[in-house]
């Protein structure tokens, strides 16, 4: 082979949502990489062939997500793909798509606050994966009963979080109907060991209800009742100082002229 030329080192797999990219170290300069992908039971397949790259998107070689694959990157030089002699490479650590990749972000659909009771209603990710009729197939289409959610929730500017579960796309929960809550969501598969934790949701808050000391807090009331108070006390001291005036005024006016 070319023993001379150097392998791939750093080899990691990136995986969300079953799009997966494998990524290794260094930059060639003077030959090649092509990358092999091994599964336990499938043939091999070749993907990024003589590529300067240190990334390849193998997402659409491994279609059979319970499969176990391991990731071969060839260091070769141009010609190196003609002759029979086993080139140089590096081995990645094993990957199995449907233990491994990593749930992404729910996206909440729409949400209300009615009375006592919260609903949120979001919708499943989608993966790269298409069915026959070309529409895209969702992390529930693969994962099936494996797939729930959580639903975190607490007071709007409490610290205090309470959580829920479920396996459907919508959340009702039973709330003070007084208050604002804020809440996110994120996918979990209870049968794994790693990963069990998908990525957060973004970060939402209902606003019904809201009133001035929620959204200002307790110290602006009382900086406009010392306001307050202060203009009260200004005017009262200002309407006696008017009449202690007034009635000097009236005073004077009613003392006899001189020289009269």
């Amino acid at each position: 082979g070319n023993p001379e030329l150097p392998t791939a080192v750093n080899i990691t797999w990136s995986s969300i949502n079953f799009k997966t990219i494998l990524q290794w170290q260094p930059k060639p300069s003077g030959y090649f990489y092509t990358v092999e992908i091994h599964g336990q039971t499938s043939d091999t397949k070749k993907k990024c062939i003589l590529t300067t790259e240190t990334e390849c998107d193998v997402t659409d070689v491994l279609r059979n997500v319970k499969e176990t694959y391991t990731a071969h990157i060839l260091s070769v030089l141009s010609s190196g793909m003609d002759n029979f002699e086993e080139p140089p490479f590096a081995v990645s650590e094993k990957f199995t798509p449907y233990s491994q990749t990593v749930l992404g972000k729910p996206e909440i659909q729409n949400y209300t606050q009615k009375d006592s009771k919260l609903t949120v209603v979001f919708q499943d990710p989608l993966t790269p994966y298409t069915f026959p009729n070309g529409s895209f197939q969702s992390i529930r289409d693969i994962f099936q009963h494996d797939l729930q959610y959580k639903l975190y929730y607490w007071k709007d500017q409490s610290s205090g979080k309470k959580d829920t579960v479920t396996k459907s796309h919508t959340f009702e929960v039973n709330i003070d109907s007084t208050k604002n809550y804020c809440f996110y969501i994120q996918g979990i598969i209870p049968s794994r060991r790693e990963n069990r934790n998908g990525q957060e949701s973004m970060v939402l808050c209902t606003s019904v209800g809201r009133n001035i000391l929620d959204e200002y807090g307790a110290e602006v009331f009382i900086i406009i009742a010392v306001l307050a108070i202060a203009v009260i006390t200004l005017a009262i001291v200002l309407s006696v100082i008017l009449c202690k005036r007034k009635k000097a005024k009236a005073a004077r006016e009613k003392e006899p002229l001189n020289g009269v």
